[in-house]
């Protein structure tokens, strides 16, 4: 029985030594078939094509004699030594890489890569890849059939990018690509690829930094920031400061609730219906998800394209009168209810994102949006918010605001 299988990194450059002799000495080797073809291969070795990952370490195990696996580009990043290390296959896997797909990508487009996201897309995990797409200036997609750049196009649909797509990496046939996503449905490519997606504002991700990847603690300090970094305009408040330009439903206090109960996430599209200044929607982005933000208002579109731009993320603004202008929009995970009221709410329960949170005025309100969630199969939690501003010189009191907030769960769809 096999104890010991050697995972070989293949970039296109010739074999190491190392990589040489532990393939001289195979007696199975498993890879796709631009690795089985290899001349390196010994004849005599029993050949297995991969397919599924775990019936082929399921084999691997039970192989009598020397086993190799054969993977393009560095095998233990998103690769297959993640599989073969599983307990139950009781192997012990000795590497020997090769510069990632990703690294290779990267260096054909001759650009930095440190900033980038790297998602895998299939058939299952598409969605959320898109998402990250969606919210972040540099991704790097590795894409599997039925989830490659013509998928990824489309369901970006709205969303300016552009793809660089790098067929057959390491392989004669290897070939670089640069279009704009709305483009990417029109033609077939060749697997496997990779897409180094790129968009948002010039200059992002620039000037280097310290983790790879998106750095979390860019932009300001606070998971939400206070009312007045959202109000630009002449508008007054009840308490005379520019927090009037914030709808009641914007309010620090109720935001900050508003963002614990919906738990926004990298991979997550967030809608934000009756968006007004932007401050959820911006807020939201910043934790890493991608956010469609809604409003019939002309004036709070462009206020929310202003915050998105202020905070440095990226977001979709969508000008249109809900429900009607939701029909056309990828299904959330989710949504935020500014405004509209109980129709709206219905209108979002009957697309099933796993949460829900709007706000209430009065307890009528409140109890008949509560009714319409708990019909849909929502659990419903509902609390009265109340906020007190102080003037602490004085400690005398100059804004008061109340609200009830309410969420609904969706219990066969969480988290």
């Amino acid at each position: 029985m096999a104890d010991r299988v050697t995972v070989i990194g293949w970039d296109g450059s010739p074999l190491t030594a190392a990589a040489r002799g532990a393939l001289g000495a195979a007696t199975l080797v498993a890879g796709a078939a631009h690795h089985l073809a290899l001349p390196e291969v010994p004849p005599a070795a029993e050949r297995i094509r991969l397919g599924s990952l775990p019936l082929a370490a399921r084999r691997i195990a039970a192989h009598r004699g020397t086993a190799v696996v054969l993977a393009d580009g560095d095998p233990g990043f998103f690769g297959v030594v993640r599989t073969l290390r599983a307990p139950e296959y009781g192997l012990e896997v000795e590497v020997v890489p090769a510069v990632s797909s990703v690294a290779t990508a990267f260096a054909r487009a001759g650009m930095p890569w440190d900033d980038a996201q790297v998602v895998v897309a299939h058939p299952r995990t598409l969605r959320r890849a898109v998402n990250v797409c969606r919210a972040h200036p540099k991704v790097a997609v590795l894409t599997a059939p039925g989830a490659g750049p013509a998928e990824l196009g489309l369901l970006l649909e709205g969303v300016h990018r552009t793809f660089v797509i790098c067929e057959e990496l390491g392989t004669e046939r290897e070939q670089v690509s640069v279009v704009t996503s709305d483009k990417a449905a029109d033609h077939t490519w060749r697997d496997p690829n990779v897409v180094i997606v790129i968009g948002g504002p010039a200059g992002a991700g620039e000037g280097g930094g310290w983790i790879a990847g998106r750095d979390p603690g860019t932009g300001p300090r606070g998971w939400v920031q206070p009312d007045a970094s959202y109000a630009v305009g002449t508008a007054h408040g009840p308490g005379g400061g520019a927090a009037g330009m914030l709808g009641e439903g914007e309010r620090e206090v109720l935001r900050a609730a508003q963002l614990a109960r919906l738990g926004p996430r990298t991979g997550d599209l967030v809608w934000d219906i009756g968006c007004g200044a932007g401050a959820f929607a911006a807020e939201a982005a910043r934790a890493g998800a991608a956010v469609i933000a809604v409003d019939h208002d002309p004036a709070a579109c462009t206020r929310t394209e202003g915050a998105a731009r202020r905070f440095g993320v990226q977001l979709q603004v969508v000008y249109g009168s809900a429900p009607h202008v939701l029909e056309n929009l990828p299904e959330p995970d989710v949504v935020r209810v500014g405004g509209g009221g109980p129709a709206v709410v219905s209108a979002v329960a009957d697309r099933r994102p796993r949460r829900i949170v709007t706000h209430a005025a009065t307890r009528d309100a409140a109890e008949r949006v509560g009714r319409d969630l708990t019909e849909h199969g929502y659990q419903v939690q509902c609390a009265l918010i109340q906020s007190v501003e102080l003037d602490t010189r004085a400690w005398t009191e100059t804004e008061r605001n109340v609200a009830f907030l309410l969420s609904g769960v969706l219990p066969d769809r969480a988290p």
